[in-house]
């Protein structure tokens, strides 16, 4: 594997923050600071390695709430996630009130992402791929060498995202499960935002929200 990663759980929602990183040039990226920020930089360090990134699947509180503290620490840029989720992003305040969290500051990306995109960590490639349906500016994370994705709030092991929130959609979300991840392959691993991970394959055998047949 050229990738290797470490999951970091966060807050009292437990979110699954990625340390990702390049094995041959040590260059790495954060994805989903939801909090905790100095956690995360004392791991960053014990790893030895290099963030030049950090890495958004969408604008929820819990996966972005760290961000702007590991930016300012580390003078690296904010990616993603793509451009409909801003208006998450500029209702963080009222997030952290509603969930009572400390204060966590609205703001934009470095730079929006879009389907398709490209990212580079050191040697190592990510595809972008545009996942809407538990926020419409979902993106997943995928590295086609290494058959992994990161699916942030979209996929879980048995389960799937909310979709109850503003501007969540359903059958948008089981769209964007069963026609472009796991169009990926059986085998591709996932780590999710949440909980344990596991592979597409698994999931489309035995979840039962997108399970093409149940097993008995």
């Amino acid at each position: 594997m050229a990738l290797k990663f470490k999951i970091v759980p966060v807050t009292a929602f437990q979110q699954n923050c990625s340390i990702i990183w390049c094995e041959k040039t040590k260059e790495a990226a954060l994805v989903d600071p939801g909090g905790e920020a100095q956690k995360l930089l004392t791991k960053v360090e014990s790893l030895g390695i290099n963030i030049t990134k950090i890495l958004l699947t969408h604008g929820h509180l819990d996966h972005v709430g760290g961000a702007v503290e590991v930016k300012e620490a580390l003078s690296v840029p904010i990616i993603g996630p793509e451009k409909q989720d801003i208006f998450w992003l500029q209702a963080l305040p009222a997030q952290s009130d509603m969930f009572g969290f400390a204060g966590a500051e609205a703001f934009d990306p470095d730079q929006w992402l879009e389907d398709g995109d490209e990212i580079m960590i050191g040697e190592s490639r990510l595809l972008v791929i545009h996942t809407p349906g538990h926020t419409p500016g979902h993106v997943v994370f995928f590295s086609d060498e290494d058959r992994l994705a990161w699916v942030g709030d979209v996929l879980f092991n048995g389960s799937i995202g909310r979709t109850d929130f503003p501007r969540g959609n359903h059958s948008t979300l089981i769209s964007s499960i069963k026609d472009k991840l796991f169009l990926l392959g059986n085998d591709i691993t996932f780590v999710p935002g949440h909980g344990s991970n596991s592979t597409f394959g698994h999931e489309r055998k035995h979840n039962p929200h997108v399970a093409d047949t149940l097993s008995i």
